[in-house]
């Protein structure tokens, strides 16, 4: 008797898990500690700037659509509770429920900003780190040491740091870094994406922010694995007391559309700029799994859209000044 053996590895018949897809994910705002004195007069005020510029949503959630098709659009908020504890979720939520109603919005989901860090035993943080394709920038000479070392990533060339030039010769001179791509003046960024402390790595603002927009757009994995899906509450579960205790996301309206999106709008503070340029950086940098970024394109040509190649083309802003 013969028997037939063969081998494959794990990888080669792993199945890519899907995701439901919102036409447009909208974040109404990042809420930190400082949004709650006074009585929130300053969550209000915020709500009250956003309230303006979301009339706009529907037209842009339209575009690329069907004639006459409904968007489906879902709108999302993020809390910080991995830089500054405050309060508990059972406090604070409701009362950003209650700003944003009061101005006409609807809160679909809320996420809190530690579950981007880790989730169970997952480091998502970690995870986004190693999908970075960092492009080796030419005649340098390998004194800066590599991103999985320093933790800094640039887009571009560096102006580089003091080298001893050789005996009897003069000193090398200074040159400028430089933006990759064809930009006529660069616009050069070096991004911190964490520091050690001595009892742990504490992952950078960017680098979150950076997991929190691929977690919208539907497009992080882990093992072909979706990581955080939204958790509905029952009409009788009261929120947690203790934010270890929240889900990663919390569906908060059950007539809800999908939580993720094909395309994503944040609106925020213009103080937080300098991060979304940052965050885009990165995820200029990311390289999506192909098996991830095809089921994506073909979730959306059935329905008549056409994704843009690039990752950080399915994002869009309002910054919103005082």
């Amino acid at each position: 008797m013969s028997v037939d053996v063969r081998f494959q590895e794990a990888a080669a018949v792993r199945r890519t898990e899907s995701v439901p897809y919102s036409h447009l994910s909208v974040e109404l705002g990042h809420v930190y500690a400082e949004d709650f004195g006074d009585g929130c007069r300053d969550l209000r005020r915020k709500f009250a700037r956003i309230a303006d510029w979301a009339q706009a949503i529907p037209a842009l959630a339209r575009r690329g659509l069907r004639p006459h098709r409904q968007p489906r659009i879902s709108t999302c908020f993020l809390v910080d509770d991995y830089f500054h504890r405050f309060a508990t979720p059972r406090e604070v939520i409701p009362q950003v429920q209650q700003a944003a109603a009061e101005h006409g919005l609807v809160l679909d989901y809320v996420a809190r900003e530690s579950s981007f860090a880790r989730y169970d035993d997952v480091e998502l943080a970690r995870l986004v780190v190693d999908t970075l394709v960092v492009e080796p920038p030419r005649h340098t000479t390998g004194s800066r040491p590599p991103l999985s070392e320093s933790g800094w990533l640039s887009n571009g060339k560096r102006s580089p740091g003091h080298a001893d030039a050789p005996a009897m010769t003069l000193p090398l001179p200074w040159s400028p870094p430089l933006q990759s791509g064809d930009a006529p003046h660069s616009i050069f960024v070096d991004i911190e994406l964490w520091s050690d402390e001595p009892d742990r790595r504490v992952w950078a603002c960017a680098l979150l922010a950076s997991v929190w927009q691929m977690t919208r757009l539907g497009v992080l994995r882990h093992r072909g694995q979706t990581i955080t899906q939204p958790y509905q509450l029952p009409p009788d579960e009261p929120l947690p007391t203790d934010w270890d205790r929240l889900p990663a996301i919390v569906q908060l309206n059950p007539d809800a559309t999908p939580f993720c999106g094909y395309r994503t709008v944040t609106l925020m503070d213009t103080r937080y700029l300098p991060v979304e340029l940052a965050v885009r950086t990165i995820l200029g940098q990311v390289a999506v799994p192909p098996a991830v970024a095809r089921q994506v394109a073909k979730r959306a040509g059935s329905e008549g859209l056409e994704l843009p190649d690039e990752l950080v083309d399915r994002l869009s802003y309002v910054f919103i000044g005082e």
